[in-house]
């Protein structure tokens, strides 16, 4: 059963995008897609201009960044679906149908992989490399191997989107719409896309500055997802400053020199340490015991639906 194209609402967040955004829309349009909607994040250039008379729906978002635009934009759309993509023409509207199918089939959330070979040309080899490092990185910490967590084409129903309590103001975005939808054990899609290199205005990415934002995104929403590895994490460290300055101490007492100062030090930091962790292994079980609980609520609801 395929998706009635004017249930779908194309979402395009936009910032200085008027070299593809008109094709763009002219695009999604001849495909039969009626309901686009363009929330601007302020552009200098024509972009909602051109969008405007390319037949969208424009709105200039209130905030800044592009975390704020989309979820700015979740809260004005009324379609059942929605496709989400990029401005800059990097992602093809002839993929739309793709990855709205997996939707119809029961799926809630859908995340077009640009890392394939196929792809390869599209990207540097810092960010193609990088791209992969972030995976194996959100997969440590929440669980769930994506394939790409920072694509910018998805798919979603509006329920799935109402769900995911979103709060990332820039590009960590992509990231945290990830981890909810692993959060919430929504039934997540990977289809295979094509990938354009961008043409147009320049990108807005920073390589190392966003890398390291969208690390400290994934880390600091473990905190929800996988307490274990959150706090587990921070334990191990402080344990193991501990263990490095007992080792000084350590060596100073066989020289015959005593730091009792620095000795409470270790001996705190190691309790300190190896409490945080503990505390990571409860909030694991009582996270587990949760998910339990949820599964088994979903598991009445569906059979007495039945």
């Amino acid at each position: 059963m395929s998706i009635d194209k004017d249930q779908v609402c194309i979402l395009i967040p936009t910032l200085n995008e008027a070299p593809t955004i008109g094709s763009l829309i002219t695009e999604f349009a001849s495909l039969g897609f009626r309901n686009i909607l363009v929330i601007d994040g302020h552009s200098s250039d024509a972009t909602r201009k051109i969008a405007s008379e390319a037949g969208a729906r424009v709105v200039e978002q209130v905030g800044r960044g592009k975390g704020t635009a989309i979820i700015e934009a979740f809260g004005l759309i009324q379609e059942p679906y929605v496709l989400m993509t990029d401005g800059d023409g990097t992602y093809s509207p002839e993929d739309a149908d793709r990855m709205l199918e997996p939707l119809s089939s029961g799926a809630a959330h859908v995340i077009g992989d640009r890392l394939t070979e196929e792809n390869r040309q599209a990207f540097s080899r810092l960010n193609y490399t990088g791209n992969h490092i972030l995976n194996r990185l959100f997969k440590l910490a929440h669980g769930r191997y994506l394939n790409d967590i920072l694509s910018g084409y998805r798919a979603f129903t509006l329920e799935s989107v109402r769900q995911m309590r979103l709060k990332e103001s820039g590009f960590g975005i992509e990231t945290e719409i990830s981890a909810e939808a692993v959060r919430s054990n929504l039934e997540i899609a990977i289809v295979p896309i094509r990938y354009n290199q961008r043409l147009g205005s320049p990108t807005k990415l920073n390589p190392f500055h966003d890398g390291l934002k969208i690390t400290t995104t994934i880390y600091k929403l473990a905190k929800m997802s996988n307490p274990l590895f959150y706090f587990g994490l921070i334990g191990v460290i402080i344990m193991i400053a501990g263990f490095i300055s007992g080792a000084w101490v350590l060596v100073e007492w066989l020289r015959d020199i005593e730091h009792i100062p620095l000795t409470i030090l270790t001996v705190l930091l190691i309790i300190v340490g190896f409490q945080i962790f503990m505390f990571g292994i409860i909030s694991d079980m009582l996270l587990a015991f949760h998910r339990e609980v949820i599964n088994e609520i979903h598991e009445i609801r569906r059979e007495t639906r039945k």
